[in-house]
């Protein structure tokens, strides 16, 4: 049977795979909402630390079947509980030393992003080749959360749990909304065999087009991410650059590390010493930059002899040019900076961060949350101001990207650095707040995509760990373990070339973005015309 292309989906005639036989039942109402919140429970096992990314198919299978042929109004509330189900779990280290209710007030917001998409996939879900539109809308609503509001909470992208996937190659051809797109149009895919293969079991009736889409949807994600393979490299296209990651430790996790910034500084400068006196006995290889995490100088070194002292002295027992993570005071700006110190000469160049964290660097609605509760205003007395510029250090002659912690999880901030020249990116990081909760093991994970995103080596250097060293396919050569003091060093290739991902930046977003319009004008317009028919 053909579908022409401005009818519904003929095959939304076919029974669901749940029976008829008890849907008048209480119970049976409740089954759609207790499948919704599991499968986003599913989909977040799929994330680090573990390794089970390919959980995230059946998790967008069980919501394809749980959302396909619903009204929007329950799509409404079933991706809300999928929401909920997926990011409860995800994001519990926001609340592990501020309380529940900061935690609990975030998944509740960004749920309702998820909310929408269910009632734009229930929308779409009766046209033919529904796997497609859905799976456009979801990214939809990933480029929406990424924005809004606040400046965006990208975190929990489908792309940022793939990281030992098959599909990553994907992240090369266009980023984060590709890779995301092919997962969850694989998902709904196999959803979508599985239901028609139901109905020609009972029927003994095989739709030929339903069934080629079906199949196109999981084949398609599958052997383009074979086909990317080819643009995952490590071999070095500038030479080759050793570097050294460095992580000093903190006193104790939690919020209170920052009482202790003088020894966060001296720990840093101890571990730089200690590597500085095995290079001198041949035990290691002598680095040719060295790069500390974000927050490993709190005391602002332009303002204080002493800590300047510290890193001065770190910086000429290792003879090499070190990127040192500040909090400096400028023109009566707070500014979360990665300093360049050159051995010699000092200070030489700053990157200012640019996408800072809210409720964390900057507190939005102050005077209200004070009236909440006056310990959220104490946390952040005083708000970060923003940087305006790319951060691209020249070290050693090698060009090293600074894309500050939060700022990994934005695929603009990471782009720009690349762009601008970057031939490896460094994560500088400080994740004592969050203790040994999942979220260091999430961010490690979006540092990987990036990697194989742009084609650059990424090194993570992490005040607590986990630090890690990153090869261009995505690979993690050398990490850190969590609340000791360590050093990685290694050579690592430089690399010039710019990945399809990086030559087209927003594009594929914004075409994934317009299908999704597309698909949901069509359907909406189909629903009126034939409300109108009937009315006729």
């Amino acid at each position: 049977m053909t579908v022409t292309a401005t009818s519904v989906d003929e095959s939304d005639q076919l029974e669901p795979l749940s029976g008829p036989a008890t849907r008048g039942s209480r119970l049976a109402r409740l089954v759609p909402a207790a499948v919704a919140a599991l499968s986003g429970v599913l989909l977040y096992v799929s994330f680090p630390p573990r390794t089970l990314w390919w959980l995230a198919l059946p998790a967008f299978a069980v919501f394809g079947w749980v959302l396909r042929g619903r009204g929007w109004k329950a799509g409404l509330g079933l991706g809300y509980l999928f929401g909920l189900g997926f990011l409860l779990p995800l994001l519990v280290w926001t609340g592990v030393e501020v309380g529940s209710g900061p935690w609990l007030a975030l998944v509740a917001v960004e749920a309702v992003f998820v909310a929408l998409v269910g009632a734009g996939i229930t929308v779409v879900s009766k046209l033919p080749g529904w796997p497609v539109w859905a799976a456009a809308v979801w990214i939809a609503g990933e480029a929406a959360r990424a924005r809004v509001p606040f400046h965006g909470f990208p975190w929990g992208k489908i792309a940022f749990g793939q990281a030992d996937g098959v599909f990553l190659p994907l992240a090369a051809v266009g980023g984060t909304p590709v890779l995301g797109f092919a997962v969850a149009l694989c998902g709904f895919g196999l959803y979508e065999l599985v239901r028609l293969a139901v109905h020609a079991r009972r029927t003994r009736v095989v739709r030929r087009s339903a069934a080629a889409v079906a199949l196109l949807s999981v084949a398609v994600p599958v052997v383009g991410a074979l086909a990317a393979r080819t643009l995952v490299s490590d071999k070095a296209e500038a030479g080759t650059v050793t570097v050294a990651v460095i992580q000093g430790n903190v006193p104790r996790s939690g919020l209170e590390f920052n009482a202790q910034r003088r020894a966060v500084l001296d720990y840093h400068a101890r571990e730089t010493l200690r590597l500085a006196a095995e290079v001198k006995a041949g035990k290691v290889a002598r680095p040719d930059i060295v790069l500390w995490p974000e927050n490993s100088s709190d005391v602002d070194p332009f303002a204080n002899a002493d800590a300047r002292a510290v890193i001065d002295r770190a910086a000429k027992a290792i003879g090499a040019p070190v990127s040192v993570g500040g909090v400096v005071e400028k023109d009566g700006k707070l500014l979360n900076e990665q300093i360049l110190w050159d051995p010699e000469k000092g200070p030489v160049d700053t990157y200012d961060k640019r996408q800072i964290q809210p409720f964390g660097e900057y507190l939005p609605l102050r005077s209200l949350l004070g009236a909440i509760n006056k310990n959220w205003t104490s946390m952040v007395r005083q708000d970060f101001s923003r940087g305006s510029e790319p951060g691209v250090f020249d070290m050693d002659g090698a060009k090293v990207g600074l894309v500050t912690c939060y700022e990994a999880a934005f695929d603009w901030a990471v782009r720009s650095e690349v762009t601008d020249g970057a031939q490896l990116i460094s994560v500088p990081s400080n994740n004592a707040t969050f203790d040994r909760s999942e979220m260091t093991y999430q961010q490690l994970a979006m540092s990987r995509v990036r990697a194989v995103e742009h084609s650059r080596t990424v090194t993570v250097p992490v005040t607590s760990g986990v630090s890690a060293i990153i090869m261009p396919d995505g690979r993690i050569t050398q990490r850190t373990g969590m609340f000791v003091a360590d050093s990685l060093v290694q050579k690592v290739p430089l690399r010039s070339s710019r990945t399809p991902a990086t030559q087209l930046g927003i594009l594929p977003e914004i075409a994934l973005v317009l299908v999704a319009a597309g698909g949901l004008g069509w359907a909406i317009g189909s629903g009126v015309r034939g409300r109108r028919a009937r009315e006729a």
